[in-house]
């Protein structure tokens, strides 16, 4: 799913968005699908330089940042990255984030020659049939204390 541009940090000018600390990764995500709920689990885990934060779509922050990018929090096509200030959505956001958790996950970076409505299309039927694959799991039932430390929001 394509963002629409911003300025870097463009969300410290929106008052729906609660201020949090910047200077980590953020990841938003549905605190209550059950493929969410894994990979912020595979997040926690492969993370060992502690820089990633999990918000859920259901959190106040969430539900900011979601809205300030023109995003749906209730819509299963959303999930976003922030990082230094870009926001990457969808696909795009994973794409970026899980090879920078470890290098098994280089060989990620090669969707980025796909055209972007090509990955939105893959990314979008994933997303829109997660409860029917992955079923509905809280991200926040019972988390281990790798995740427990990363949630947010």
């Amino acid at each position: 799913m394509r963002l629409a541009s911003q300025p870097p940090y463009s969300w410290r000018a929106d008052p729906q968005v609660p201020v949090f600390d910047e200077t980590i990764i953020l990841v938003v995500m549905d605190g209550e699908c059950g493929l969410c709920s894994v990979t912020a689990r595979r997040i926690a885990r492969l993370d060992k330089a502690d820089r990633v934060r999990i918000c859920t779509t259901q959190a106040a922050l969430g539900q900011g940042l979601m809205r300030h990018f023109g995003l749906d929090p209730d819509n299963p096509d959303s999930w976003l990255m922030l990082q230094d200030g870009r926001a990457r959505a969808g696909l795009d956001g994973a794409i970026w984030l899980f090879p920078q958790l470890h290098a098994g996950y280089a060989p990620l970076r090669a969707l980025r020659l796909l055209p972007g409505p090509l990955r939105d299309w893959l990314y979008a039927r994933v997303a829109r049939n997660r409860y029917r694959i992955f079923g509905r799991k809280q991200i926040c039932a019972l988390p281990d204390e790798a995740l427990r430390r990363k949630l947010i929001g």
